[in-house]
């Protein structure tokens, strides 16, 4: 059974344009926020709400990832044992 290795990196011109539309947005918020015509109240209620949903966006997609790849080395070590069980099976004792 072959395996073939899958790339699952990001190119640096998606890299950059996900960090840049990040920043961009990022900005854009805050100062509209600033910018804002409202009491120093709300516009500190928006901005904690504001990075309170940047920083659980972070952590979720920490999360997400952290679980897929526990899950690829879960799988990963299952597909071994099936193989050895497997190769095991169809030439037991080592015989032809």
């Amino acid at each position: 059974m072959s395996h073939s290795i899958i790339d699952h990196t990001n190119s640096k011109s998606f890299y950059s344009m996900a960090w840049i539309a990040f920043v961009l947005a990022t900005l854009g918020t805050m100062v509209g926020i600033v910018l804002l015509p409202a009491t120093l109240a709300i516009k500190g209620f928006l901005a904690m709400g504001f990075l309170f949903t940047v920083s659980s966006c972070f952590t979720l997609a920490k999360v997400v990832r952290d679980r897929h790849e526990s899950e690829r080395l879960y799988n990963k070590v299952e597909r071994a044992k099936t193989e050895k069980f497997l190769s095991e099976t169809e030439n037991p004792g080592g015989m032809l």
